[in-house]
């Protein structure tokens, strides 16, 4: 495994690296202090897991962000102090997988890491098909009335629990454990899961306002609309 941190405090960076290195020896870890370094990386190593600080002195991870997704549809987990909704939000809309806050636990941090790389890992699986979506779970690969569609391993995550359950409401809690394991109680699911569908009915959609293909229960759920 390979994992790419882009964050420019020299502790967190030691402290994320030691805490990886631990839990899975074999992983290698490579780090920037800048977003325009770490750009370059995620083109020219290719890793596994990006981990991206929304602080960086060069240009904002949010920046970083939405330029990897121009090209990569890595993992990204976002690791910062922002702790305002709308930053979360918006971080979350621009593609990345989950966030933890700073200061962190070691422990949580490799659990949402784990989180993300089993999202990631899906093999051997056979594809879906509702109507006119189709889905290979091994590749990620989404089409939609033949168009391809690209998705984040969270949106995939996602859509495949939906599409597995085509006409019937999962709950938020089965959503969120699907995505985030065991621990999807330790943090706000509802409001992550929240952004996450508005990106698929955005995807997806003609007009993401309106609920025609992935409908909510408030109180309850998502579902999938029975496809034709």
């Amino acid at each position: 495994m390979k994992i790419l941190v882009i964050e420019d405090d020299a502790q967190i960076i030691e402290a994320v690296t030691l805490a990886i290195e631990i839990r899975w020896p074999e992983s290698v870890v490579l780090s920037a202090n800048l977003g325009k370094k770490g750009i370059e990386l995620v083109e020219s190593q290719n890793p596994d897991v990006v981990i991206l600080d929304l602080g960086l002195p060069d240009i904002s991870g949010f920046e970083v962000l939405k330029d990897i997704r121009l090209f990569s549809s890595v993992p990204i987990l976002i690791l910062t102090v922002k702790v305002d909704e709308i930053d979360i939000v918006k971080a979350l809309e621009l593609g990345a997988d989950d966030y933890v806050t700073k200061p962190f636990k070691q422990l949580e941090l490799l659990s949402r890491i784990r989180a993300i790389m089993r999202r990631q890992s899906d093999t051997n699986e056979l594809p879906l098909r509702c109507g006119k979506l189709r889905f290979q779970p091994s590749t990620r690969e989404l089409y939609y009335n033949d168009i391809s569609i690209n998705l984040t391993p969270t949106e995939a995550s996602i859509l495949r629990g939906l599409m597995e359950n085509e006409g019937q409401f999962v709950t938020y809690a089965a959503l969120a454990k699907r995505v985030w394991g065991e621990n999807y109680t330790r943090w706000d699911f509802t409001g992550s899961l929240k952004v996450y569908i508005r990106r698929l009915r955005q995807k997806l959609e003609a007009n993401a306002s309106q609920q025609i293909l992935i409908l909510n229960r408030p109180g309850i759920g998502y579902s999938l609309a029975k496809q034709v």
